[in-house]
């Protein structure tokens, strides 16, 4: 019998898929001439194996990549020409996969000069110009009117990829050049669900703030003439969705909600739980207080950079301001903006643990203010008609009271700013965070006073959290004297007790609040003087620190002489308890005359410029979030 020509290949020890066939064929061959046309079309087809790819193009360096250039370049304009002329059903889908991971993996190079770099490596300095103008084009056409949803979305994640890998180059100058807030404006009203929304909202976010404080940013200028009522109901009910899920990861490290009392809590208490109604409750994780410190650390996680768009809305769109704060929930759901405000009071808890928890906390605090500033908002968060039942942190001590009913909008902003200043105090005081804090609640009592609105609050703890703050900055002057903004924080925070004593009476309400604030004065006396006296305050035009000096001196004088009428009167000052010196704070209103500068209602309204820095900081971290959001 002779021997059959057919030879028999041993079976592989691995299968290999097809696709990394074509990736090894592609990046480690030997031929740099361009593929056949059959190539790209079977590599397109395929569906991508996108850990494979990113492991074969993260293990090639970017020198080695500037040097296989006619390989990355065929790489991106196929795949460009796949979005503009797809063969198949599935090869956009394809194409728009292939292109997220090639581009993370290819930007997230460290390069010796990034603009031109990057551009040797995708189209090289001839042709820049139409590839990625074609590209670019490729994604609005496809964002705008791609054949579903999910294409439409992996289109939003490829611009997402760009623009936060190439945030530092001239590339994004295309995306600024092609107009896409249309495209991604009608996604964003065509999407079904919240989740879907986040990613485009975030990319205007980045877009609108690319150079912006160098030229004039289109998509600025779009934010604010965007009138569609219906599309922001949408984005912020995204926020608003994106706001509960990071909260989320905050209780799932520390539950901080108190339990309220049933029958099954008691009898588990009590070792009976087999007996309770129910079963027994399934147990939750509690971690030390240092691994929890360390967890709290790393939040919150990367969808937070949705927060900058959310900024940019604010400051540049009213419609979007109103509709934020007046926004209803919808039906068994949390109201949008009672999320953003529960979320706030989680960052600025554990603001002190890291740079990025830091930043987007003082993101929000910006936020907060310039809807304070506006006073017909301000009008409605103060009012009854706000009402809201709002989830706040109780992860840190001290706690302010808890508020289990719904609550006037202000009063929970008001805990917010006040847990910001009982949690963050060191020695390097973040002192913008705390000039944040302060004047958010300068603008909302001053707004209070001059409207003559009443609200019930735990004024004493808010009262008692500035004096403290006041003590702090005295304790420490050597280290905070020379730190920026500490004249401003200086003087919202004392303009803000004066105005108290000042104007109490137009918006506490009741005189008990108003002769407690004047004991918290009066038993500061001693730190309010070295205060004004460590840091030259009353040479300060616009401080108020000899308003409150005044006060405590004169009822330490009427202590002190026995002048009071009544028991109070017939002892010395040194021997009085506090509640007849309350009584004593009662009867010298009739002696006291206040003599409280004019404007202590008044503040500075926000300017943008002012917060360049910051800005451009928050914004070089975001797009750090976004490159991790875009890469898992």
């Amino acid at each position: 019998m002779e021997q059959s020509p057919l030879t028999h290949d041993p079976r592989p020890e691995v299968f290999q898929q097809k696709i990394v066939q074509l990736y090894d064929e592609l990046f480690q061959g030997d031929d740099d001439e361009d593929h056949p046309e059959g190539f790209w079309r079977e590599f397109f087809l395929l569906k991508p194996d996108r850990a494979s790819l990113r492991r074969i193009l993260d293990g090639i360096a970017p020198g080695e990549l500037q040097d296989d250039e006619l390989r990355t370049r065929q790489l991106f304009s196929r795949a460009v020409a796949a979005l503009k002329n797809p063969q198949g059903q599935v090869a956009d889908l394809h194409a728009l996969d292939t292109l997220s991971t090639f581009l993370i993996a290819v930007l997230g190079k460290k390069y010796t000069n990034p603009s031109s770099d990057i551009i040797t490596v995708l189209a090289g300095l001839d042709y820049v110009d139409t590839v990625f103008t074609d590209f670019v084009g490729a994604l609005d056409a496809i964002i705008r009117n791609g054949r579903n949803l999910e294409v439409r979305q992996k289109a939003v994640q490829v611009a997402l990829a760009v623009t936060s890998g190439a945030y530092q180059t001239s590339l994004l100058t295309y995306f600024i050049q092609r107009d896409l807030f249309p495209a991604v404006m009608k996604f964003i009203h065509e999407a079904e669900s919240p989740p879907r929304i986040s990613e485009p909202f975030t990319l205007l976010g980045l877009l609108a703030n690319y150079n912006k404080f160098e030229f004039q940013n289109p998509y600025q200028l779009r934010l604010n003439d965007f009138v569609n009522e219906g599309t922001i109901q949408k984005i912020i009910q995204s926020v608003g969705y994106t706001c509960q899920k990071l909260r989320i990861d905050f209780v799932n490290i520390q539950d901080d909600m108190p339990e309220g009392w049933t029958l099954a809590s008691t009898l588990n208490m009590m070792g009976l739980g087999a007996i309770a109604p129910g079963g027994k409750p399934v147990q939750k994780v509690v971690y030390d207080a240092e691994t929890a410190k360390k967890m709290f650390a790393k939040l919150p996680k990367e969808e937070a950079s949705v927060l900058l768009a959310t900024y940019d809305f604010t400051h540049a769109n009213k419609l979007f301001c109103f509709n934020f704060v007046t926004l209803g929930a919808e039906k068994g759901e949390e109201q949008p903006f009672s999320s953003f405000i529960s979320l706030t009071s989680y960052l600025v808890q554990h603001a002190h643990l890291s740079q990025r928890t830091t930043l987007y906390s003082h993101l929000s605090l910006m936020t907060f203010r310039l809807l304070i500033e506006d006073p017909v908002l301000c009008k409605r968060m103060c009012s009854e008609d706000s009402k809201v039942a709002i989830r706040l942190c109780r992860q840190r001590q001290p706690y302010l009271p808890l508020v289990r009913t719904e609550r006037v909008v202000a009063t929970a902003i008001m805990d917010t700013m006040v847990d910001g200043i009982n949690h963050n105090l060191r020695r390097r005081l973040d002192v913008g965070l705390y000039a944040l804090c302060v004047g958010i609640l300068l603008r909302i009592i001053s707004y209070m006073s001059r409207s003559r609105i009443r609200l019930h609050y735990h004024w004493a703890e808010l009262f008692r959290s500035l004096l403290y703050l006041i003590r702090f900055l005295t304790t420490y002057a050597s280290d905070l004297k020379d730190l920026t903004q500490i004249d401003v924080l200086l003087d919202n925070v004392v303009n803000l007790l004066a105005l108290g004593l000042s104007a109490g009476e137009a918006f506490l309400p009741t005189p008990a609040a108003y002769d407690d604030l004047f004991y918290k004065v009066v038993e500061s006396g001693e730190v309010l003087v070295k205060f004004r006296d460590t840091y030259g305050l009353g040479k300060r035009p616009n401080n108020s620190i000899d308003t409150l000096i005044n006060v405590s001196t004169h009822y330490k004088e009427m202590l002190a002489n026995g002048t009071a009428g009544g028991k109070a009167g017939r002892r010395t000052g040194a021997n009085l308890t506090s509640l007849q010196v309350a009584e004593v704070i009662k009867q010298g209103y009739e002696t006291l005359s206040i003599q409280a500068k004019e404007g202590l209602d008044s503040w500075e309204k926000y300017r943008e410029a002012d917060e360049r820095s910051l800005l451009k900081k928050l914004a070089r971290a975001v797009v750090v979030d976004v490159r991790t959001l875009v890469a898992e």
